[in-house]
């Protein structure tokens, strides 16, 4: 059964009535710390959660009511109070089931709504069924009058039914009566039949809730005797407790056992372990050289009296050490005590659950944070699962129908779907979740070519694009052309990339800046990339100067020719002789004569492109000097 709306009314800072779908899978609550993530959380928590015994997760008047309007809620004795509505999708097995034990096809609805009041624990909405062929079905399996029966056939409810009274010639009728009776349990006064079903059967397959926050962590040393004496006393105890429960251990069984019997808990513990290093480590790529150690100790309590510990220990398989686990990183630490809580979860077969995940992974890394999304989708085929988040490495930017942002308003909490909040720091994660995916889409093959900037991306396209119809050497498909944006940025994206394991050659203006140059070389002296990978379009110019820019490429009339039409309403035409050929570059020689220091290189590569242009339009010249180039890059990825 799946939760796939909800509608919540006065809770908390939730004053004005709202609904809010549900993905099937796994749905995202963002928005900005104290917006009302955390209170949609509780809210839904409350209506069935897991312990039913557990106080903090129990509608209260007092602590839930909007405290502005808490006044005026107590004084109108009428309003039963709205806190919250759940709407689930009644799968077709358990339709199935109902209807084959019922005997006959008498409930088919798809969806019902259960409703929570401060007032009234809860009402119960679009459960219904037919009464009506129910009785007509079970009245002939007993033996009844056609006078009777002709009656049953008049009845809409069940609760009408066995009021009836008894034919003479009736033979089963106080057996048939008894047995109607079963399905009249009708306290709320809705339907009889429908009342039975939800009852007997819709009730049980609705989920419960489990909730989860950041602040579980264990403890490197388990007092074991505090866990027997202390019934889920704080959140490190219930996972303390949680752990016990998943290796099959009573704490009461190693308190009266003697040393010697300590060697079967340490086994079925190390089973545990193992278990729980096999899920940790099949996630967290962060450092996969450690392992999970448990060891039963006698040492001194916090009173100063012997007694039992469970001590973790994380082991370095690298350096041969040890430490408590509450030495490791509190990033390790949350990751460890959150799959020991859902272990114990996934071992909990009675029932289904919906996962209520507070920020999950607030400690760790982005890296980190993408393994636990990992964690958490494959967590989504057993459960489903509602988390929170402020973080774009929470945030999913292709499942974003999913996501939902949660806003602080005059009005009190809004939740909406993302691409309907306006809110630019509501939406921030969002953003900066599309933003470095665009950034990583950019290199979409393990090959990237690094270019100044989309000019250079234009002129290479077209070209390579003209040799590859002419049968020429031409790019290598899978290569990548990446615009860095300066050459300024060079040696940082070389790095970055070296650190995401993509080969990266470099195509490049000739640097005039000599710190720029310099740090290139540290570069390839650091073996961060090969020099080989890195090219200057002097290399084909073939003009015998230093300094070349790809423009340069060009015979100087085939350049000036799209660079007149891009700026026809800005400058004179600028014709070859115009040019002062003491100057090295042609993009030199053209800022002299506008006497401007840069113009928009991206304006003349545009308008070749937007020309159609064909091998017929240059020189064997230009061509040559572009297919010595891409010979040069595909090589330099072989």
């Amino acid at each position: 059964m799946k939760l796939i709306e909800v509608e919540i009314g006065k809770y908390k800072c939730f004053q004005k009535t709202q609904k809010v779908e549900i993905d099937p899978k796994i749905s995202t609550i963002v928005g900005m710390n104290e917006s009302g993530k955390t209170a949609f959380l509780s809210a839904l928590a409350k209506t069935n959660y897991f312990d039913e015994n557990d106080k903090d997760f129990q509608f209260d008047t007092t602590q839930d009511y909007p405290r502005t309007e808490l006044i005026d809620f107590e004084d109108n004795s009428t309003d039963l109070g709205h806190i919250i509505s759940c709407t689930y999708e009644v799968n077709t097995d358990l339709l199935q089931r109902i209807n084959s034990d019922l005997g006959v096809e008498v409930f088919s609805i798809k969806k019902f709504t259960v409703n929570y009041h401060y007032r009234r624990s809860k009402t119960i909405s679009g459960v219904t069924a037919n009464d009506k062929i129910f009785i007509e079905h079970l009245s002939s399996k007993y033996q009844l009058s056609d006078k009777t029966k002709e009656k049953l056939c008049s009845f809409e409810s069940i609760g009408d039914a066995i009021k009836l009274i008894k034919d003479e010639d009736d033979i089963d009728f106080d057996k048939f009566i008894e047995h109607l009776k079963k399905y009249a349990n009708n306290p709320d006064g809705w339907n009889n039949l429908g009342q039975y079903i939800y009852s007997t059967y819709l009730i049980k397959a609705m989920p419960k809730f489990w909730y989860f926050d950041d602040y579980y962590p264990l403890s490197g040393k388990i007092d074991i005797q505090h866990i027997k004496d202390n019934s889920d006393n704080t959140e490190q105890d219930k996972t303390a407790k949680a752990l016990f429960e998943l290796a099959r251990i009573k704490p009461d069984d190693i308190l009266s056992s003697t040393p010697e019997q300590y060697e079967r808990f340490i086994a079925l513990l190390e089973a545990s372990a193992n278990k729980i290093t096999r899920e940790i480590f099949k996630y967290w790529t962060t450092n996969s050289n450690l392992d999970i150690e448990f060891k039963i100790q006698e040492m001194k309590n916090k009173q100063n009296q012997m007694a039992k510990f469970l001590d973790i220990r994380i082991k370095s398989q690298k350096y041969k050490v040890t430490l408590p686990l509450d030495r490791r990183s509190k990033g390790f630490n949350w990751f460890f005590s959150f799959i020991i809580w859902f272990s114990k979860i996934q071992s909990t077969q009675d029932c289904e659950y919906i996962l209520l995940l507070d920020e999950p992974g607030l400690n760790l890394h982005a890296s980190a944070q993408a393994d636990l999304l990992r964690f958490i989708n494959d967590l989504s085929n057993n459960y489903q699962i509602i988390y929170t988040t402020h973080s774009p490495f929470m945030v999913e930017t292709k499942k974003l129908y999913s996501v939902r942002t949660c806003l602080e308003t005059s009005d009190g909490t809004l939740i909406s779907d993302s691409i309907q909040e306006k809110d630019p720091n509501t939406l921030f994660p969002l953003q900066a979740a599309l933003g470095y995916d665009i950034a990583q889409n950019l290199f979409i093959s393990k090959n990237n070519l690094l270019v100044e900037g989309p000019a250079d991306l234009i002129y290479l396209t077209i070209f390579s694009n003209i040799l590859e119809e002419d049968k020429r050497e031409h790019l290598k498909e899978g290569i990548t052309i990446v615009p860095i944006g300066g050459l300024d940025k060079v040696n940082t994206f070389i790095s970055l990339l070296r650190g995401s394991k993509l080969n990266v050659c470099c195509l490049l203006d000739t640097f005039k800046d000599q710190k720029g140059k310099q740090r290139l070389q540290d570069l390839i002296s650091q073996k961060i990339i090969k020099e080989r990978n890195i090219h200057f379009f002097n290399e084909f110019t073939n003009n015998g100067k230093d300094c070349a820019d790809i423009e340069d490429l060009f015979e100087k009339t085939e350049y000036l020719k799209y660079f007149n039409l891009a700026f026809a309403c800005e400058y004179d035409e600028i014709h070859v002789e115009d040019l002062d050929t003491t100057i090295d570059t042609i993009i030199e020689q053209i800022n002299k004569i506008i006497q401007k220091d840069r113009f928009n290189h991206y304006r003349s590569a545009n308008k070749m492109n937007q020309a159609g242009v064909t091998k017929d339009d240059f020189s064997q010249d230009t061509l040559q000097r572009f297919e010595n180039i891409f010979k040069k890059i595909n090589k330099s990825f072989e």
